[in-house]
């Protein structure tokens, strides 16, 4: 199977430092990028960020539990890539993030991911289901999140 990738780009309206302060907690990720069931830190960098973590992904015709590895570069980019899965057998994502003046913010997601095992399940109408599932709509997730009170 080859690899799905995709990635998703919006503007959003608020400061890239704002952006940032969401998009790097990495934590509470689950509470708003839908299929992120469960991020649980494994181990911490020095500055206190997540830097391994398991996660719990819902794509629908499985659950993917996988141990990702953070790079963060503030506060411009958020990346990770697989460190141990039994169901994928590679990922990498990233959030970019691009200052466009004061108050607008440009969110690249992106995402590349081989599927393994279960890579023998998506094909052809499947990839058109799964990628969106996959790299879904992560910048209207996040400035949704953002707008929302604390």
């Amino acid at each position: 199977m080859s690899v799905l990738s995709g990635s998703s780009r919006g503007e959003i309206d608020a400061p890239i430092e704002r952006c940032w302060a969401l998009v790097e907690d990495v934590e509470a990720a689950p509470r708003w990028q839908r299929g992120l069931e469960r991020m649980d830190v494994l181990e911490r960098d020095e500055e206190g960020r997540a830097s391994v973590c398991e996660t719990l992904n819902d794509v629908k015709l499985v659950k993917a539990l996988v141990t990702v590895r953070f790079s963060y570069e503030p506060p411009h980019r958020l990346s990770w890539t697989l460190v141990r899965s039994e169901d994928l057998r590679s990922l990498d994502g990233s959030w970019e993030l691009e200052a466009l003046g004061p108050g607008r913010t440009k969110a690249t997601y992106s995402l590349a991911l081989d599927p393994g095992p279960v890579g023998a399940l998506a094909r052809g109408p499947m990839v058109r289901m799964i990628r969106p599932l996959v790299v879904g709509r992560r910048p209207e997730e996040l400035a949704s999140a953002l707008s929302r009170p604390a």
